[in-house]
């Protein structure tokens, strides 16, 4: 622990969105339309016997806080149980599609702001409590949060951060001793679960659909105002806002989306409800629902119920989407362009830069040095035989890290190897003719690879650190929800540990790193999840 470092209580809170804003200041949490606002001061609801069951001492680190006991101050204001002096919370109002159509009103239904704390390093990170009660967006809800989804956030925001993907983080992970009642998939089945509260943290919080809901209601004024305190604040280095900065601005958001996606798409990550009010305008990861982790490699695979009648949020039709966001949101910021027609080359900037990131960070898994012009068929025939073979992408790659390396040294032939690692990777209906297409592959590779000059021990090391050995797989996340909610905290504590060094073998843990196991397939929370999850 830093000798700097402070406890949570103690720590002083700006309120830059609050103050530079317009918010209805009314603290009428009751479900309305707040037409005129940015956001509505609100007021936490107080939970029964809050309790602290996991904390990231690596952000923490970064804003100089100390881990705070089980029970105390600290626990009490990342519940909601108490409001510091400095803060001022609030809940963002905002718009957006939802599946493709027009939502109207969205906002901030069970999350809420604190405020801002000062990191180390200069910048500052918004903290907001999700899970923390009803605001004037919670429509029909109840403001809260179950365990099962807090876990499901607190684990994927800090895996993701450790895995090198652009990333919303996750401070704590709060128990609140009251029982919230959910029907986890729509189905007529509500029942008590266990209630948790996370503290999610970024630069910010603002979403595509802050901007789309104030075009859409004309309020071009709070447009403008919005725009302005995004550049000031967080893209300060583009100057200040006029429209032909709004325009460069806009490609900032297309290219940071970009990065982000093709990291989502070189990790086998589904964000699973690309909703255009899940897209962050600094091209974070946000909003961890029914998120999933690809293990047989299909395309087409949606861990989202809700999503099982189009698939428009499938792994496959990711940078699609983004793409459909990124045009609406350009659609909601034409008002402060003198020619809207100048955002047009920004939405093919990012298709070019995500498929030049893309292929940056295949190269990359596959220890590709030296730029040569017929690798980007190579990798376009190694997406095609991934997707015909269904192997586990996981081990695919990590596995083909070490297989690399030993036929490179001369410890294995091409005849085993590849053979060897396909069983490792293959489940049990993964098509052999897809097996057969990738051995094809492989073979292909090993002659590409064969012309890097550098030594095989640094390719396999390359390799190894581009290729994860423990993402979270939803039957680990799922093993650990079930430990935790019947008081078990082990499970949820290990996993957290392991995936925050994903790239090392860490072989005491191997059991993390397993391909889904068949009981897993269909199993709730497991395979699939929705909305509610």
């Amino acid at each position: 622990m830093s000798a700097s470092a402070q406890p949570l209580e103690n720590a002083t809170f700006q309120n830059s969105f609050v103050e530079e804003l317009r918010g209805d200041t009314s603290l009428n949490n009751s479900p309305r339309q707040v037409p005129g606002y940015h956001y509505s001061r609100v007021q936490p609801t107080p939970v029964a016997d809050p309790r602290l069951l996991a904390w990231s001492e690596e952000l923490a680190a970064e804003l100089g806080l100390s881990q705070p006991p089980e029970r105390g101050a600290a626990v009490e204001a990342l519940a909601g149980n108490r409001v510091l002096e400095t803060m001022k919370p609030f809940a963002a109002r905002y718009g957006g599609h939802q599946f493709g159509n027009w939502a109207g009103q969205l906002g901030d239904g069970r999350a809420m702001s604190l405020g801002e704390l000062p990191a180390l390093n200069g910048t500052t990170r918004e903290i907001q409590l999700k899970g923390a009660g009803p605001t004037p967006y919670s429509r029909r809800a109840d403001g809260r949060a179950v365990l099962r989804s807090s876990v499901r956030e607190f684990l994927c925001s800090e895996a993701m951060y450790h895995l090198g993907v652009p990333t919303t983080r996750a401070l704590s992970l709060v128990a609140t001793g009251d029982a919230v009642v959910r029907d986890m998939f729509y189905d007529g089945n509500a029942r008590p679960e266990p209630g948790a509260i996370v503290a999610r943290v970024a630069p910010t919080f603002v979403r595509f659909g802050n901007f789309q809901l104030l075009a859409a209601t004309g309020e071009i004024d709070n447009l403008r105002l919005l725009a302005d305190y995004v550049i000031r604040r967080h893209f300060p280095e583009l100057g200040e806002p006029s429209p032909e900065v709004y325009e460069r601005w806009f490609a900032q958001v297309c290219q940071r989306t970009a990065v982000m996606v093709a990291h989502w798409m070189t990790v086998g990550f589904v964000h699973g409800v690309m909703n255009t009010d899940n897209m962050s305008i600094l091209g974070l990861t946000i909003d961890y629902g029914p998120y999933g982790w690809l293990e047989p490699y299909e395309p087409d695979w949606t861990p989202n119920t809700t999503d099982f009648a189009t698939h428009r949020y499938a792994f496959g039709q990711q940078p699609r989407v983004a793409l459909w966001n990124l045009m609406a949101l350009a659609q909601a910021l034409t008002p402060l362009i003198s020619d809207p027609q100048a955002l047009r080359p920004h939405l093919d900037d990012y298709v070019a830069t995500f498929t030049a990131k893309r292929q940056e960070l295949l190269r990359r898994k596959l220890g590709l040095g030296v730029v040569l012009t017929e690798d980007n068929a190579l990798l376009d025939e190694l997406l095609s035989a991934l997707e015909a073979a269904q192997v586990d992408m996981t081990v695919y790659f990590r596995q083909l890290s070490h297989r690399t390396f030993d036929v490179l040294a001369g410890t294995a032939s091409e005849a085993t190897a590849w053979p060897a690692l396909l069983a490792d990777a293959a489940y049990p209906d993964s098509p052999a003719e897809g097996q057969d297409q990738l051995q094809q592959w492989l073979w292909r590779y090993m002659q590409r690879v064969r012309q890097e000059t550098t030594a095989p021990d640094d390719i396999r090391a390359g390799m190894l650190a581009a290729n994860p050995k423990y993402v979270l797989r939803n039957y680990l996340a799922q093993q650990a929800i079930e430990a935790a909610e019947a008081g078990d905290l082990a499970p949820l504590q290990r996993l957290y540990q392991v995936l925050k060094t994903p790239f090392a073998e860490q072989s005491e843990h191997e059991d993390l790193a397993a391909k889904r196991p068949e009981w897993a397939r269909e199993k709730p929370g497991s395979a699939t999840l929705s909305c509610s999850s």
